[in-house]
C-alpha cells in the first residue's frame, strides 16, 4: 500500500432516541469520533466510540481524541503499510488507549478491504452472510416497562435479549421475564456491579436458564471471577476484563469465565480482536460481539467482524433504527423478518457513509496531512 496521505477526525454528537441506562452511568447524546483516512484519492472510514464518561473503561471522548491527535494520527500519517496489521505494530508502542487506537485501525481495514476490491468481512476472514442479532436493554425504572420492552423486542425477532442488572435489580426482573415471557434466550449484564460478597445471591440466578451472566465483579480481577464461576452453574461472559488476546488467555486459563465478549474497541481493534476469535475458536470457547452504542460506521465494522466462524452466539447487533431517529450510513442497517442483520457485502465497510449528515453532526473537527 502507498502511503495514507491525509487523517480527518471529527467528533459527531447523535441524540437517543430513549437515554440508555446501566449501573455505571446514563447516555442521552452518543459522543464518537469519526475518522476519515485517504489514500490515492479513497477513503476509509473507522470509529472510536469510548463513552463520554470514564466508567466504563478509563477512556473518554476527550481522551481518545487527546491521544489521536497528538500521538496515534503522528504514529501512522506518512508512513509505509502493507496491511491493518502493519498499523496495528505502529500504534502498539502507545500504552492501552484501546477505543481510541480501534478507531484509526478501523479506517486501515476500510481502506484495504476497498483497495483490493472486497468487502471488509470477507478482508477479515467472514464467511456469513447474515448474523443473528441481540439487543442490550438498559435499566428502565420499573418493571413493567422493562417487560414491555423486552417483549417488543421477541416480537421483532431479536434472537437473544440482554438485560442490565445491578444490586437491587437483578432477581425481580429476571424473575418477571421468565414468568411472563417464559424460556427465551436471556442474559444479564452487570458491568462490575457486584462484589465476591454477593456469591450467595448470583447464585440464586442459576435458577433462571440464563445464558450468561456478563462482567458481574470488578474489572481487573480475574482471580475473583474465578472463585465466582467455581460457584456458579450459569457461565460468567467477560466483557471489560478482555483486553488483548493475552488477557483472554490468562481468564481462560485461570478458569475465570466460559465465554467471551470481543468488542473491537475494547481489545485495540480489528486486528487484535480476528486474533482472539481465531484463539478461542481453536480451543472450542464461545464468544460473540459486543457493541458499544455505535454509529452506523462502527456497526458494519462489528457486523463485518461478527460474520466470522467462530461468533456462534448472537451479538449486542441491532439494527440503525434502534437507538438514533437518523443514521449517518446509506442504506441503514436493518433487521431480517428471520431475526438477523445483513452483512454488508459492499467494497470496504460495505454501506455508504451520508457525508452531509456526518457534517451536520460534527462539532469538531481536525485535518492531517503527511
Amino acid at each position: 500500500m502507498p502511503i495514507i496521505d491525509a487523517i480527518t477526525m471529527r467528533e459527531i454528537a447523535l441524540p437517543l432516541k430513549t437515554p440508555f441506562v446501566t449501573g455505571v452511568g446514563r447516555v442521552d447524546v452518543r459522543r464518537v469520533i469519526i475518522i476519515e483516512a485517504r489514500c490515492q484519492g479513497v477513503v476509509g472510514y473507522g470509529e472510536a466510540s469510548p463513552l463520554s464518561d470514564p466508567y466504563y473503561t478509563e477512556e473518554t471522548t476527550e481522551t481518545a481524541w487527546h491521544i489521536l491527535e497528538s500521538f496515534l494520527i503522528p504514529r501512522v500519517l506518512g508512513k509505509r503499510w502493507r496491511t491493518p496489521f502493519d498499523i496495528a505494530a505502529m500504534l502498539a508502542p502507545v500504552r492501552r488507549h484501546f477505543m481510541a487506537k480501534a478507531g484509526l485501525e478501523g479506517a486501515a481495514w476500510d481502506l484495504y478491504a476497498r483497495s483490493q476490491g472486497v468487502s471488509l468481512a470477507k478482508a477479515l476472514g467472514g464467511a456469513s452472510a447474515s448474523v443473528p442479532a441481540g439487543i442490550s436493554i438498559g435499566i428502565p425504572g420499573d418493571l413493567e416497562t422493562l417487560a414491555l420492552q423486552v417483549e417488543k423486542a421477541l416480537k421483532a425477532g431479536y434472537a437473544r435479549v440482554k438485560i442490565k442488572i445491578k444490586p437491587g435489580w437483578d432477581i425481580e426482573p429476571v424473575r418477571l421475564l421468565r414468568e411472563r415471557l417464559g424460556d427465551f434466550p436471556l442474559m444479564v449484564d452487570a458491568n462490575s456491579a457486584y462484589t465476591l460478597a454477593d456469591t450467595d445471591h448470583l447464585r440464586r440466578l442459576d435458577e433462571f436458564n440464563l445464558l450468561m451472566i456478563e462482567q458481574p465483579l470488578a474489572w481487573d480481577d480475574l482471580f475473583q471471577h474465578a472463585q465466582l464461576q467455581a460457584a456458579l452453574k450459569t457461565p460468567i461472559c467477560l466483557d471489560e476484563s478482555i483486553t488483548s488476546l493475552a488477557a483472554a488467555r490468562l481468564a481462560l486459563e485461570l478458569e475465570s469465565c466460559r465465554v467471551i465478549n470481543i468488542k473491537p474497541g475494547r481489545v485495540g481493534g480489528l486486528s487484535e480482536a480476528v486474533r482472539i476469535h481465531d484463539w478461542c475458536r481453536s480451543h472450542g470457547v464461545p464468544v460473540w460481539c459486543g457493541g458499544m452504542l455505535e454509529s452506523g460506521i462502527g456497526r458494519a465494522h462489528n457486523l463485518a467482524l461478527a460474520s466470522l466462524p467462530g461468533f456462534t452466539l448472537p451479538g449486542d447487533l441491532s439494527p440503525s433504527d434502534r437507538y438514533f431517529e437518523r443514521e449517518i450510513v446509506k442504506p441503514p442497517i436493518t433487521l431480517l423478518p428471520s431475526g438477523r442483520l445483513p452483512v454488508p457485502d459492499g467494497p470496504g465497510i460495505g454501506v455508504e457513509v451520508d457525508v452531509q449528515e456526518v457534517e451536520r453532526r460534527t462539532v469538531r473537527l481536525r485535518s492531517f496531512h503527511a
